[in-house]
């Protein structure tokens, strides 16, 4: 048998682990700006003469001996705009990292010790919201002696008045964050407060506390710059502020000496235009699932429908011919037969776009005819998932369709290319004519609407023209198609069980009958009993209504009891496809038998697993083999 095991023995090339975002334009253009401020701001003073000095040849224009010109009393301007660099940096600097210490304290401390300490840091932060900042920082700068207000103080004003908005957002953050699971989990390992807070809470709030540090400085630099503008700055420091002030009572806009008061506004405009360019990045630095998402190559192209060819019968699919017949695979390019095929999938290649990239789903082609149960099992991370995403064009960067295609046979005889739909077609086409129900789809509604209103929003979509007791009428009848008592359309989710909320989503995706259902998992974390009774509705109802469905799930007992045919999924290619009863006694590749070997039975020889149906179990006269069929049926329930 061969060695299942040898991909995951095989050695694979260590790689660094990415720190950094992928380099985007707006990055580099953000980080440029600031480096070059910066190291104005730190270098330019010793590289420039001394700003204070006097010189008679007050308002000269910018010169070879003066590159910026120099002001009414001759101080050189070059000079002045270094020094102001230097100090307007510093105290937004200064006033970032307060302003966020404090917002962290109030916001992420006190919402996580909760209690009295919660409620009286976020009295405070009200408080501070409610009285206007601007005033405030007037009135608190105008009551500071002349002489005692420096850089410090100023800072020191500023950080206080500027704290409250980003503490209550943290705050915000902060309650929802500590009730999650691994919050939880870090209490019951006895792990201490501080270091719940920096270990598990603060990673995933440093994008908010990273973001408003960046609004923290500039905010700081214009709010500097407008006291210092009105005279209530930093008396013995220079600033950018101060430097317009000056340039203000000389008159310097009267005179049209723009030397004087163009360069520090241009310096302030373009290093807040730096910290915005870079804050579009901080998710990217911070949140490591978003580092190696590439940039969107830009297509001159667009992909146009195209109709997909039909052979005669025989026809061979991927390496896998209709009768579960497993070829080689390198096989001629094919498509399904004109037997009824409802959606085709030829040659389709998913990659996720990396460091080093992962190839999802290989070279895949499978066909889905009108009422039949496809099921595609595999272990967890073969591609099932991604599969699914990918026909219904819900997957995002970095997974990307690199080759293949995706056919709808409409009912109307039209074949639909899937991947060539643009953002207003592909909305029309889902759940019309492709709906699905995603793993854990019971906690997929929202908390805040009632089941009508969420049922009936798809109508409102899909179906405007529909008066408002029609689409009434129309979610009844979904409800009642899933064994749901119509009444609970007023009522909202946590008003039902784990199994009707599912039975919910499967009436809305059935709501618009469509052709094709996709269904990941749509028993996920049900007991047994209503797992049964869900897969009997959606037996019942593919019966009724004929749509077909992509069945994926882990459980292979339970693949073989409810689809027509098998599809076995490793490494993201089809290693196998044929009807469940052809799997279930002679499969070909050593991965099924692998999977089948996979569910011992308490009952009988190793495989013998598979669960009784609901036909056979009906049947008053077996002999004692039924007998051992429901013991293992039982058995199989019961893992």
């Amino acid at each position: 048998m061969t060695d299942l095991n040898a991909d995951l023995a095989a050695p694979r090339p260590r790689t660094g682990r990415r720190v950094l975002p992928r380099w985007s334009p707006k990055l580099a253009i953000g980080v440029g700006i600031i480096v070059v401020i910066g190291l104005w701001g730190l270098l330019g003073p010793f590289l420039v003469g001394d700003p204070e000095a006097i010189r008679d040849m007050g308002l000269t224009a910018p010169s070879r001996t003066h590159l910026l010109g120099t002001t009414q009393t001759g101080q050189d301007v070059l000079a002045q705009l270094a020094y102001a660099t230097r100090g307007s940096l510093f105290i937004g600097l200064l006033v970032g990292v307060m302003a966020t210490v404090l917002s962290a304290l109030f916001g992420i401390v006190g919402s996580y010790v909760g209690g009295l300490v919660d409620e009286a840091f976020s009295l405070l932060s009200n408080l501070m919201l409610v009285i206007p900042g601007l005033p405030l920082v007037i009135v608190i700068s105008a009551f500071v002696p002349a002489s005692a207000r420096g850089s410090w103080t100023i800072a020191v004003v500023l950080a206080i008045t500027g704290w409250a908005g980003s503490a209550r957002v943290l705050r915000a953050q902060t309650l929802s964050l500590r009730n999650r699971d691994y919050i939880q989990a870090a209490r019951v390992a006895g792990e201490k407060r501080w270091r719940v807070i920096g270990v598990e809470l603060l990673p995933n709030l440093l994008p908010l506390l990273a973001s408003q540090f960046v609004f923290a400085v500039i905010g700081a630099i214009l709010s500097e710059t407008g006291l210092s503008f009105l005279g209530l700055g930093a008396a013995n420091s220079a600033t950018l502020g101060t430097m317009l002030n000056y340039a203000q009572n000389g008159f310097a806009l009267q005179r049209g000496a723009w030397w004087w008061f163009v360069p520090p506004g241009l310096i302030i405009a373009l290093f807040g235009c730096g910290l915005a360019l870079v804050n579009f990045s901080i998710d990217e630095i911070i949140n490591p699932r978003l580092r190696d998402i590439p940039r969107r190559e830009r297509r001159n192209r667009r992909r146009t429908q195209r109709p997909v060819k039909r052979l005669d019968d025989g026809a061979v699919l991927d390496g896998t011919v209709l009768d579960g017949t497993v070829l080689d695979d390198a096989v001629p390019d094919g498509t399904v037969p004109d037997d009824g095929a409802v959606l085709t999938v030829r040659h389709l290649s998913v990659t996720y776009r990396t460091e080093r990239p992962v190839h999802a789903v290989r070279d895949v082609s499978l066909a889905l005819r009108r009422g039949e149960i496809l099921g595609l099992v595999g272990e967890s991370g073969c591609g099932k998932t991604t599969l699914a995403y990918a026909i219904n064009r819900l997957h995002r960067p970095p997974a990307e369709v690199t080759s293949g295609s995706i056919t709808l046979h409409d009912r109307d005889g039209e074949d639909l290319d899937v991947l060539a739909f643009d953002r207003d077609e592909l909305r029309a086409f889902r759940w019309d004519k492709l709906s699905m129900v995603f793993q854990g789809a019971m906690n997929a509604l929202n908390p805040v609407l009632t089941i009508r209103a969420q049922l009936d929003d798809v109508l409102t979509t899909h179906r405007p023209s529909m008066s408002r007791g029609e689409r009434h009428e129309r979610c009844a009848e979904a409800l009642r198609l899933v064994g749901v008592d119509p009444r609970r359309l007023k009522a909202y989710p946590h008003e039902l069980s784990g199994g009707m909320r599912q039975r919910v989503m499967i009436a809305m995706a059935l709501l618009l009958e469509p052709q094709v259902v996709l269904l990941d998992e749509p028993t996920t974390a049900l007991d047994v009993v209503v797992q049964r009774g869900i897969l009997r509705e959606l037996l019942r109802l593919r019966t009724a209504l004929g749509f077909a469905v992509l069945f994926i799930t882990h459980d292979l007992p339970l693949m073989l009891e409810v689809s027509d045919r098998i599809a076995v999924m490793r490494d993201g290619r089809i290693v196998e496809e044929a009807t469940a009863e052809q799997i279930a006694a002679e499969p070909r590749h050593p991965y099924t038998r692998h999977l089948l070997d996979s569910f011992p039975s308490l009952v009988g020889e190793r495989g013998a697993f598979i669960r009784a149906g609901e036909d056979e179990r009906s049947q008053a006269a077996q002999p004692p083999a039924a007998a051992s069929d429901d013991g293992i049926a039982a058995e199989a329930e019961t893992r």
